[in-house]
């Protein structure tokens, strides 16, 4: 049935665990593609027909432009709704994603993230004086400036504004400024210890 698979990279894209990032289906959209380009070429070779005299053929006509913009319009939604999930992964995880998440985005996907990146690192930079701005930071108002951590790996050395340097090591605890850590905890270094 024309549309099929159109809908089904819609739905599966819907059924995705947490408004997670499914796999990218190349495949099911060159299929979907594949089968727009053969409606189309009917239809050009049916209204030639219809124009001279076949008028029987415009609700067949119809029908393929139906089927067009319909696969057209999920095709459109599929993409789109992939971007939104990756613009919310940057503000999720933070400038570098996980590998995992990577090996699910296309190269054009890649390239779209890292062109996002750049363009909210620009204008971080150009809000807030000379330090600019992290927009990143404090997604959901603090409590205390400073809170208590445990390192889930093994990470090296992390310099806090005063100067000073903390060798974060697996399964260790310190107390530092929220704000410094509130990445780190993000992409998973780090864990928030709950008093």
């Amino acid at each position: 049935m024309a549309g099929e698979r159109a809908v089904g990279l819609v739905r599966e894209l819907h059924r995705a665990a947490g408004g997670g990032l499914p796999p990218f289906r190349a495949e099911g959209l060159r299929q979907v593609l594949e089968e727009m380009r053969a409606l189309y070429e009917r239809n050009q070779a049916d209204v030639s027909e219809a124009k001279s005299g076949r008028t029987d053929l415009i609700f067949l006509i119809r029908f393929r432009h139906c089927c067009l913009l319909r696969n057209q319009r999920c095709l459109l939604a599929y993409l789109y709704d992939r971007l939104l999930r990756i613009r919310a992964l940057r503000w999720e995880y933070g400038s570098v994603l996980p590998n995992t998440i990577q090996f699910h985005m296309s190269a054009e996907e890649v390239e779209w993230f890292n062109r996002y990146k750049k363009s909210l690192a620009t204008y971080m930079r150009s809000v807030g004086g000379e330090e600019g701005l992290d927009l990143t930071q404090d997604i959901k108002p603090p409590k205390s400036l400073y809170i208590e951590v445990r390192c889930l790996r093994d990470y090296g050395e992390f310099e806090i504004d005063d100067g000073t340097t903390v060798l974060l090591k697996k399964n260790s605890q310190h107390f530092l400024p929220r704000w410094k850590c509130e990445q780190l905890i993000r992409q998973g270094v780090l864990e928030h210890i709950l008093s």
